[in-house]
């Protein structure tokens, strides 16, 4: 029996009218995402990913199926979700500090703004001597970061994220990825993300959801268990770990059998 904390993804389908016929974006897709758990979504380009992450966050509805977070069916946005796209998403006219603040204030969670969460989501993304700093002063990897606090200060149950390093230098995504798992295991939190980069997947993921291509299927599901008998974020020990070898080689062989299919 699946346990109803968590995110469960029931028979989803989507289907979209294009020049006047359908098509089949997601067929018949089934998941479960423990909470407290980081699950990945990957697989090759078209498998709709992105679109699986949207229906989650309640931004598009499924043509067939259900939704439900920690039992609760997921019909529109709510705050028990919160979003992290690629693109830089801080507002310009806003600081550091009043970005993160952004989303209590329009809330009006006047006790969360007065608890000092601000300054804790702000000192969690190490970002605590740019608090008053603006968008346009920062790097491209701090804005990902002021993106991140912003999202977690409202606690959502669930941190949706859409490739959130895809534009990073290699050298500052390994850096965002390491924050991203220190902070969502420090704060307990459930992370369903969207990568096209199979060692990002491998690194981040508990579990990696791999998709088949057009229409998207849930062609295997991958868990990384092996990871805990590795040191935390010790990136070196995971690459080499035979364990990352053999699930990173499986998961080429099914990049190159989609991409086979499709040709």
């Amino acid at each position: 029996m699946i346990s109803s904390k968590g995110l469960s993804v029931s028979g989803i389908s989507k289907n979209f009218q294009s020049g006047g016929r359908t098509v089949q974006a997601l067929d018949d897709i089934s998941l479960s995402l423990p909470a407290g758990k980081v699950g990945v979504l990957l697989g090759p380009s078209g498998c709709g990913k992105s679109t699986l992450l949207r229906m989650v966050a309640g931004l598009e509805k499924p043509s067939e199926g259900e939704i439900t977070l920690n039992g609760s069916a997921v019909e529109h946005p709510g705050r028990d979700r919160g979003m992290v796209f690629q693109d830089y998403t801080s507002f310009p006219w806003l600081s550091v500090r009043d970005n993160v603040a952004y989303g209590l204030k329009i809330n009006g969670d006047s006790s969360a703004l007065n608890e000092g969460t601000v300054d804790h989501f702000i000192r969690a993304v190490g970002l605590e001597s740019f608090a008053e700093a603006y968008p346009h002063q920062l790097s491209g990897g701090m804005r990902q970061r002021v993106a991140i606090a912003r999202t977690l200060a409202n606690y959502p149950q669930l941190l949706l994220m859409d490739e959130p390093f895809g534009a990073l230098d290699p050298e500052t995504r390994w850096q965002m990825q390491d924050l991203l798992l220190n902070v969502v295991r420090k704060e307990r939190t459930t992370v369903l993300a969207v990568s096209h980069d199979i060692e990002e997947a491998l690194y981040l993921g508990d579990v990696v959801f791999f998709l088949s291509r057009h229409p998207g299927r849930l062609k295997e599901t991958i868990y990384t268990d092996f990871k805990t008998n590795l040191p935390a974020n010790d990136r070196e020990a995971f690459l080499q770990s035979n364990d990352y070898r053999r699930l990173e080689l499986h998961i080429r062989r099914l990049m190159r059998d989609e991409g086979r299919d499709a040709a």
